[in-house]
């Protein structure tokens, strides 16, 4: 039995030679996961990869480096979970030894060694993963949720008055990494230009090792500040953690988390506003009170994962998956996105997930993201906050005019462009007052997959007045919802919400 890597140019088949852009192949015929249709089309590539191959399939990543994508959703879980088969030292990696993936690679920032729990097993995996774990553990959760609603209200005042707005330039790219900055203890660092390096250092591109440098320069200020004096934040958790981490480590994990949660976050975001601003069913779920805000997340993470793809697993030896023949040294991509559109268990794509957490969105295995919570409480908060502050927001283009920019791990939205009524910036630091309701829309252009609908079910009553005390956190105020709360309860339920 041989495998799809076994082939070798100059052997008589008529192959397209390396680099060849027609449909997407390469040497042998493999599938590249880079390039136009991989970027414009990676859900279309994923299942014919899937039809041409099953659950496992070869493909080639950057320079027609070869390695396996893992489709099947059963099969990234068995891969995640099995270290001690698919390991994540890139340094087994035989293209890594052999020179094929050279250190100047496009993707080096992904899968170069590096001193940090991402690329270690075992024992020393869990000394790293614990300092990370543990940092994470002292995040005051209701003092985030107070700079996340804080930060977004400060960027819907930048532009609330034009009227006008780029959701994703102006909202979506900029949230988490304020947020995140201020956690790790830098609130000072945060710029366009961080924002843009930390974007650009995952996609592949040339200028991909120039921003890594500059990120990375960020953090070793922080980290030579906070050995001298350590702070309450989430770098001098780290220094000081009795795993003993090196300067080198904390910097790398730092990166790790802030790469990690901004990436993921900035697309989540995106996600969940366009499917808002152009799906009526799912827009109006959410006003009518049948979703919240962090269900809408969910059902988001199920349809449009932030992360589309994870490089990488290393073979450890000879092993199958999938059908296939894995030889020690492989490389192999955790298939996020296709994962989660896998018939075995998803028979219905475009059946609600509502509830149902069995998503890969955060990968699995003890390499599972140890910041996802984080990362939903910046897209729950930030969504609720512009909805609330922007009831009226409506796309200002036909959703088939929007356009994504791919990568091998993340596919983005461009732009987002949305107009509403101007209106006047407010206090950040009071909780906002409700906005006046729009006029119901009826011109809907809809092309996504719509959240199967609850069966009605009758409901008594509202009382007339509820009590303030314990009463949960509103929903987000929405394009279609009728009336208001009563001044007083609205004002004990945002003051609830956001903690003051």
């Amino acid at each position: 039995m041989t495998t799809p890597f076994d082939h070798q140019p100059g052997t008589g088949a008529a192959v397209p030679p390396p680099q060849c852009p027609a449909h997407g192949l390469g040497p042998g015929g493999l599938r590249r996961l880079y390039g136009t249709e991989a970027e414009q089309d990676p859900m279309g590539l994923y299942e014919k990869l899937r039809a041409e191959h099953g659950p496992v399939a070869p493909v080639l990543l950057h320079g027609d480096v070869p390695a396996w994508l893992v489709l099947g959703h059963s099969e990234n879980l068995y891969m995640t979970r099995t270290p001690s088969l698919f390991s994540r030292d890139s340094r087994r990696w035989r293209a890594l030894q052999d020179g094929t993936a050279a250190p100047d690679h496009p993707l080096a920032p992904v899968f170069t060694w590096q001193p940090i729990c991402v690329f270690a097993d075992g024992a020393e995996h869990e000394r790293l993963r614990g300092a990370v774990t543990d940092a994470m553990a002292h995040i005051d959760t209701r003092s985030t949720r107070r700079f996340i609603n804080r930060y977004s209200n400060r960027l819907v005042n930048d532009f609330c008055q034009d009227g006008k707005a780029d959701l994703v330039s102006r909202f979506a790219e900029h949230l988490p990494m304020m947020v995140m900055c201020q956690i790790l203890g830098m609130p000072e660092e945060y710029s366009e230009q961080l924002v843009q390096a930390a974007r650009d250092m995952i996609k592949g591109t040339e200028t991909a090792i120039v921003s890594n440098a500059y990120v990375m320069a960020a953090l070793n200020r922080l980290v030579a500040q906070r050995r001298s004096a350590p702070r309450e934040d989430f770098a001098s958790r780290l220094i000081t953690h009795p795993a003993g981490l090196s300067d080198d480590e904390v910097g790398q994990h730092m990166r790790l988390v802030l790469i990690a949660a901004y990436e993921t976050t900035a697309n989540l975001i995106a996600n969940v506003l366009r499917m808002v601003l152009t799906d009526p069913r799912f827009r109006a779920q959410l006003s009518g009170g049948h979703m919240t805000v962090p269900e809408a997340v969910e059902q988001t993470l199920w349809d449009e994962p932030p992360f589309t793809t994870i490089f990488g697993r290393w073979a450890v030896g000879d092993t199958e998956l999938g059908g296939q023949r894995i030889k020690a040294g492989d490389a192999l991509v955790v298939g996020i996105a296709a994962a989660n559109i896998d018939p075995v268990v998803r028979p219905d794509p475009s059946a609600s997930m509502q509830g149902n957490r069995a998503h890969l969105a955060f990968s699995g295995g003890a390499h599972e993201c140890p910041g996802q919570d984080i990362g939903r409480a910046i897209a729950d908060v930030g969504v609720d906050a512009l909805l609330m502050r922007l009831p009226d927001v409506e796309l200002a283009m036909g959703e088939h005019e929007l356009s994504w920019t791919g990568s091998l791990m993340s596919r983005h939205l461009d732009r987002l462009p949305v107009t509403f009524a101007p209106r006047p910036p407010q206090d950040i630091m009071v909780a906002p007052s409700p906005a006046a309701m729009p006029p119901a829309r009826t011109d809907w252009e809809v092309t996504s997959h719509a959240p199967a609908e609850a069966p009605a079910v009758p409901r008594p009553a509202p009382p007339a007045e509820a009590p303030a005390t314990g009463t949960p956190a509103p929903a987000a105020t929405v394009p279609g919802q009728r009336g208001t709360a009563p001044k007083r309860l609205w004002r004990a339920l945002t003051s609830w919400w956001r903690g003051y």
